[in-house]
């Protein structure tokens, strides 16, 4: 029985006195409850608050990126190789689902989205369809390249927030729904970003030519971009 019970119970049975006379007498749960206070929640600091608002940023930009380069890949790729047309829309609305995603999140928390939007707009655009024309395996080392960053950008944040939420329980603070939540969709979104990567293996990105060239150079472009759209 909880506490608000207890002293509910005994003023509806006429008992104005101490509710709790003799501790002996406290259901255990509700003596716990006494000595041990429910975590307190306290705002985060300016650091946390900064980190978030420039993860949330970089992230809705990749997710639009990366829609724009399966969008611009498909229609050249698909015409090459039709069975490629389900594994591509698999990917693509995946994708989709991350922009959305992290969407609703710029706006639940009033993050100001990048002001590189539409630099990066073209240039996932022209990098989705440069690759296509170079052939299917370049374009899968495009997504091989690109999800190798990507899914390791997502892992720096997991592990810096998991940081974070052990750090505030640590401290008798309580972890909120917020910040739980969020664990919860960077790692869900960084293992479908990491099943992006195998298929790509899987359908010979690793025979595109010349592949170190062109990954090493997309990998490159996709770190200059994180680093850009986190501050800017």
């Amino acid at each position: 029985m909880s506490t608000s019970r207890t002293l509910n119970n005994a003023k509806n049975n006429g008992v104005h006195n101490d509710p709790y006379p003799n501790s002996s007498h406290i259901p255990r749960s509700a003596s716990e409850a006494l000595s041990r206070p429910a975590p307190r929640s306290k705002p985060l600091t300016q650091a946390q608050r900064d980190f978030l608002a420039s993860a949330l940023r970089v992230n809705q930009a990749g997710e639009l990126a990366a829609t724009l380069i399966y969008t611009a890949q498909t229609p050249v790729v698909v015409a090459s190789h039709p069975h490629l047309r389900p594994l591509m829309k698999h990917m693509y609305d995946q994708e989709a689902g991350h922009f959305s995603t992290f969407n609703s999140l710029i706006a639940k928390h009033r993050v100001r989205p990048t002001a590189m939007y539409p630099v990066w707009t073209i240039a996932a655009s022209a990098l989705g369809w440069g690759t296509a024309i170079m052939g299917r395996e370049a374009a899968m080392a495009c997504t091989e390249a690109v999800e190798t960053e990507i899914g390791t950008h997502y892992n720096d944040q997991v592990k810096w927030l998991l940081g974070m939420a052990e750090q505030m329980e640590a401290s008798g603070e309580q972890l909120g729904d917020d910040i739980k939540g969020l664990i919860s969709t960077i790692r869900r979104i960084r293992d479908e970003e990491l099943e992006h990567l195998d298929h790509a293996v899987e359908n010979d990105a690793k025979k595109a030519v010349p592949h170190e060239l062109l990954t090493s150079f997309i990998r490159a472009g996709c770190r200059g971009a994180i680093w850009v759209s986190e501050r800017v």
